[in-house]
């Protein structure tokens, strides 16, 4: 496709992504309750009258923001059927979420603030389209194992696992670079991770191809 051909992002559009980078940068440094729009407005260079008009309300931009953060994550995996190769689609959510944890990392350190203060602001989607979300994502896994294709392990604390594996390496970024003397993480690091993490997840969860045979990540 020609670059005019391309459709050109819309000055609303170009504007909510200034908005939400600044947002997550302040509230990231301050959190929640030391945030304001002000500060996001002036972060942004764009009038507070107007952050409010793309935005509501500081708590409607601050779960935005957090389930933006969640709809990333999980996107690789909303439409897997049981028809999938599970060896493929493990694969793939791992990496996917490695690459986010070196693209987002403050996005990952915001969400997870936001759990530790017991979900505040975020126990409606927890508590409803999230659990219904890993619900059904744990009964595709649950047919591979029924179809030999896996070993029947808990597709939930799977889930978990995938989750809190690969945000690690954002969430926890500092303790990694100073046991490992790296000033920070790099390309070959993350992807040396991943290695790692699909090699570990995918045989130990004894993924097998359609002949019978244990899948090599």
């Amino acid at each position: 496709m020609d670059n005019h051909d391309l459709p050109e992002t819309t000055a609303r559009e170009r504007n909510e992504q200034r908005i939400f980078e600044a947002a997550e940068s302040v509230f990231a440094r301050h959190g929640y309750r030391g945030a304001s729009i002000q500060a996001i407005a002036a972060a942004a260079g764009i009038p507070k009258s107007n952050v409010l008009y793309y935005v509501g309300s500081k708590r409607r931009l601050y779960v935005t923001l957090l389930e933006r953060t969640m709809w990333r994550w999980n996107e690789m995996l909303s439409d897997i059927s049981v028809d999938d190769d599970p060896a493929e689609v493990l694969e793939a959510f791992i990496r996917s979420k490695m690459q986010l944890s070196q693209t987002h990392p403050r996005s990952s350190r915001l969400f997870a603030n936001e759990i530790l203060q017991g979900a505040p602001f975020l126990k409606e989607s927890l508590f409803g389209e999230m659990r219904e979300w890993v619900e059904a994502r744990a009964e595709v896994f649950r047919q591979w194992a029924e179809r030999g294709l896996m070993d029947p392990v808990d597709p939930v604390w799977l889930i978990f696992l995938i989750w809190s594996a690969t945000q690690h390496y954002a969430d926890f970024e500092t303790q990694i670079v100073g046991i490992t003397h790296r000033d920070k993480l790099d390309e070959r690091d993350f992807q040396s991770a991943g290695d790692f993490l699909c090699q570990v997840i995918i045989k130990g969860c004894g993924v097998r191809r359609r002949d019978g045979a244990v899948r090599e990540p």
